[in-house]
């Protein structure tokens, strides 16, 4: 029968890997622009289709790096685990700079004038966020303990101080205040990053749980989050939502 014709036949197929670089609140113009293309494969016929499918988006110059598959996809992790090694580093840098009375602003322009180094990732904040960056750090770690059996130290190290980075605002707030029962706060900014709704892994959810466990309330603004933040926060009554910047500063 047909059907059997058509279905026992083996089918030639390629697989290839070809991971997406592409920032939150910025998506379309990052896939309109690549900085990088990047194509994991063995095969050539496969290969040519991905330049073919690409070359609009690199009239300027070649932009596309062809690897194997394992290489492609490390790629893209090694890319977001350097970023955050960036962040936690001067995160860690800053406090001490604090502790010894320096200047984070002005060591990060020192040190980003070197161009071996340059200035992206390198503001002392809160911790990063969002969905990328903690669950890649994450895999990178456990890839390497459970199928490598190699522990990576300096992603370790990148993870602890990002967790415990989104802690010193709340450590701050307490030193300059005391204790902070009753006392109410305003929080700009919910989402991890700006231009987006996403909260996941944001700072602000540790700042806020902080504050409300230590008996405070809060009124939180996002002009982009404000509907996520009520599903993460769901109906919980230390939280007032408001519908302005300047409306979440009432009586904080």
């Amino acid at each position: 029968p047909l059907y059997h014709r058509l279905f026992q036949q083996p089918l030639k197929y390629s697989i290839v890997s070809n991971p997406e670089f592409l920032k939150e609140g910025a998506a379309v113009d990052d896939f309109m622009r690549p900085d990088r293309i990047i194509i994991g494969a063995d095969d050539e016929q496969a290969i040519g289709v991905i330049r073919a499918l690409y070359e609009p988006f690199q009239r300027n110059h070649n932009r596309i790096i062809v690897m194997d598959s394992k290489s492609a996809e490390l790629t893209k992790y090694a890319a977001n685990a350097m970023l955050a090694t960036r962040i936690s580093f001067m995160n860690e840098l800053s406090f001490l700079a604090e502790a010894i009375g320096a200047d984070i602003e002005m060591v990060r322009q020192g040190i980003g004038s070197d161009p071996r180094i340059g200035y992206s990732f390198l503001y002392s904040g809160c911790g990063y966020g969002g969905s990328c960056f903690p669950k890649d750090i994450k895999a990178l770690i456990r890839t390497a303990k459970n199928e490598a059996g190699i522990d990576l130290s300096i992603l370790n190290a990148v993870e602890d101080v990002n967790e415990r980075q989104k802690h010193v605002l709340t450590n701050k707030i307490k030193l300059y205040f005391g204790d902070i029962r009753g006392k109410h706060f305003a929080v700009w900014g919910l989402a991890f990053k700006p231009d987006t709704d996403d909260m996941r892994e944001a700072p602000s959810r540790v700042l806020i749980d902080d504050l409300i466990s230590s008996g405070a309330t809060v009124t939180v603004y996002d002009p982009e989050a404000m509907e996520e933040a009520k599903r993460v926060f769901g109906g919980n009554h230390g939280i007032r939502y408001a519908e302005n910047q300047l409306d979440a500063l009432d009586k904080a």
